[in-house]
């Protein structure tokens, strides 16, 4: 069976695109899509550091939870991070997956604890650009379901989220 490619979109709240890049489905169920990106260049995050060309990012996006997961591979294969958007749940249309990004992130490097970012951004955005009470208490929750999640689970929990369940 051949794969199928499908340009990620994530968008502001205004729908305005954030950033866009090429991945490859790799599983979908009836609550999850899963994809496989890879870093083409070699580029400098602000949080993340520098993310080598090559670098794998293997991407779960649930349809019914408001956020998506990201984990970062060495070229070589070993982990390198997770990477978790607090997010509107997906909408994969044709050859497109796209997604509103609200902001918060969480970041998890090996062994160490998680790692909440850019929450002023969260409510600097949520003024600017409106975010109604619904989406604020949302994106709250789900950063909330999410460090339950890892927290109730671990040492396993990103595995666990990870693992397909259907």
């Amino acid at each position: 069976m051949k794969s199928k490619t499908v340009k990620v979109r994530s968008l502001a709240y205004d729908g305005s695109l954030r950033r866009e890049w090429a991945a490859e489905i790799v599983g979908t169920s009836s609550s999850r899509i899963d994809l496989r990106g890879v870093f083409e260049t070699t580029i400098e995050h602000p949080d993340l550091g520098r993310i080598e060309a090559g670098t794998l990012s293997h991407e779960y996006y649930w349809t019914d939870r408001w956020y998506n997961l990201f984990r970062f591979e060495h070229p070589v294969g070993e982990l390198r991070n997770y990477y978790c958007n607090i997010a509107m749940p997906p909408i994969l249309t044709g050859s497109e997956l796209s997604y509103v990004d609200l902001d918060i992130d969480v970041l998890i490097w090996p062994g160490k604890d998680p790692i909440i970012l850019d929450r002023e951004e969260f409510e600097e955005n949520s003024v600017r650009l409106g975010y109604p009470q619904d989406v604020v208490d949302g994106a709250e929750d789900s950063l909330k379901s999410f460090l339950s999640t890892i927290a109730v689970n671990t040492p396993s929990a990103l595995g666990y989220l990870t693992t397909r369940s259907e």
